[in-house]
């Protein structure tokens, strides 16, 4: 069983969204939050985590060549950038037909899965419908323009119209889709095979993912794109021109809520802890400055964890050795968007400590008392709080005396600052701020509801957790989903968080 506080080798993720805690949501630069979820898309996909920088940049070479002006090359930027922001949602149908969704997504992406792979256009179809309605529906949570959201929406259409989700051909496809698909498959077949053979692919490829024309001229320019990639030390700057990422601002919150699309259990478990830690560091008389910054680091600190595969995080029994080299490299990764983010330093390295504990026995880096800071304490008692208090596939949730009474023992034990647990309690149990109000898009019976398939409850689950019929269940799905103007249980979960639902 994967332990949930650290007692002899790490702690596992965990949990669901509350509805005890008011929601203290920290706004940053959709630029921002673009290049988080284009880190969080690399990830998941088994990429390195500049990929998907790499795609943009080549994806504006396509769209220039191909004559577009510099809003259309803006927008191949953005889709390029964005392309992967559904992966989550679809992570645990990969898993279950490839047995890792983020290996075999990687392989799937070098063309080198088996001969005998189990994907079909029958079981690729539903998954693809799910990654392009939650990109879509991110490029509208983050207002971006409307050809970036159609990009999005169709981003695995194919030319020849053997994509998904719509069978799209031709110009029905956008061209930012081509573009974007093209740019993908440069950068990712020269590095994974070499730059002649990725030419040779791209251009086999085209008239069935892309166009034909637009394949050749790619090919005649693609090599000396690729090296002047290679020869870039960092990426330009393009703050002040017509290809500026936009400025406005955009709640970081959006960034926590995808990445936990991909385990349902986890669903606004991000959230809860920022709020307990909002209010446990309130309680703690921490200045504004750390406040905030303990909001913003809880919220962003999964992602690391994307770049692990379902397989592990699933798993009913303790994991193995080599399951927890991979678990131990999941916050290492959040470091590092500190040094990818500059916007996010200083909240993504304090993110990267909330497994860490007082005795050392933590990770990514063993770090003890005489390094961990007071906010790292909150965080990390934080977290641990709200990860008892939520079921797990491998158990039931602990009730608030249980945990209280685990994290007192930790805490005795030398893990957890026995101050910071004490503050996290007094949080939990509702002092020092009022409840949220929910907004009434929803009837109560149908915010009970999404609240239950968000965590990955079927039907039948959901409708014996709440004494009524899997056919009435059934129909307060489709009221959600008429609702929400969405059609997955994935994209209803994302809507249902962003709008304060659950």
């Amino acid at each position: 069983m994967l332990p949930d506080t650290l007692s002899s080798g790490g702690a596992a993720p965990a949990t669901a969204a509350s509805d005890s805690l008011p929601s203290t949501v920290p706004m940053v630069s959709a630029a921002v939050a673009v290049h988080v979820l284009a880190l969080v898309g690399d990830l998941s996909m088994g990429q390195p985590p500049a990929q998907s920088q790499r795609a943009a940049c080549l994806a504006a070479q396509v769209a220039r060549l191909d004559g577009a002006g510099p809003q259309g090359i803006l927008h191949a930027r953005l889709v390029a950038l964005l392309r992967w922001s559904g992966c989550t949602a679809n992570a645990a149908g990969f898993a279950h037909l490839l047995g890792d969704d983020v290996g075999g997504r990687e392989a799937m992406l070098r063309q080198a899965l088996p001969p005998d792979h189990p994907l079909t256009f029958s079981n690729i179809e539903p998954l693809a419908r799910i990654h392009c309605e939650v990109a879509g529906d991110v490029a509208g949570m983050l207002g971006l323009p409307a050809e970036v959201e159609a990009g999005l929406r169709h981003v695995w259409e194919h030319y020849d119209g053997g994509g998904a989700p719509q069978q799209l051909r031709g110009e029905q496809v956008p061209a930012v889709v081509y573009y974007t698909t093209l740019a993908g498959d440069l950068d990712i077949l020269s590095r994974t095979h070499d730059v002649p053979g990725a030419l040779r692919m791209v251009r086999g490829f085209g008239g069935s993912k892309y166009p034909a024309p637009l394949a050749e001229r790619v090919v005649g320019q693609a090599g000396a794109w690729l090296a002047e990639l290679e020869r870039q030390e960092e990426w330009p700057d393009l703050s002040g021109s017509a290809l500026a990422l936009p400025a406005h601002e955009v709640p970081l919150s959006i960034v926590a809520d995808l990445i936990e699309l991909k385990l349902p259990w986890l669903t606004g478990y991000s959230r809860r802890v920022s709020e307990l830690a909002a209010r446990a560091a309130a309680l703690a008389g921490l200045p504004a400055a750390q406040r905030d910054q303990l909001v913003r680091a809880a919220l962003i600190h999964g992602i690391g964890r994307v770049s692990v595969s379902n397989s592990v995080w699933e798993r009913a029994t303790r994991p193995d050795a080599a399951d927890w080299e991979r678990i131990r490299l999941a916050p290492y990764w959040t470091a590092r968007a500190g040094a990818l983010i500059p916007a996010l330093r200083a909240e993504a390295g304090l993110a990267s400590q909330l497994y860490e504990r007082l005795d050392g026995s933590g990770y990514f880096r063993g770090l003890d008392r005489e390094t961990l800071g007071h906010p790292a304490r909150l965080l990390a008692a934080a977290a641990a709080y709200a990860a008892l208090c939520a079921r797990r596939p491998w158990r039931e949730a602990l009730t608030a005396a249980e945990a209280t009474a685990l994290l007192a023992q930790q805490a005795a034990a030398g893990l957890f600052d026995g101050d910071a647990v004490r503050w996290v309690v007094a949080a939990a149990a509702g002092e020092g701020a009022p409840l949220p109000v929910r907004k009434g898009l929803l009837s109560e019976r149908e915010v009970e509801v999404l609240r239950r398939i968000s965590l990955g409850e079927s039907n039948k689950e959901a409708a014996r957790v709440m004494q009524i019929s899997p056919s009435t269940v059934r129909t307060h799905v489709e009221s959600i989903f008429r609702k929400l103007q969405c059609s997955t249980r994935a994209a209803a979960t994302l809507k249902g968080l962003n709008l304060g639902l659950i």
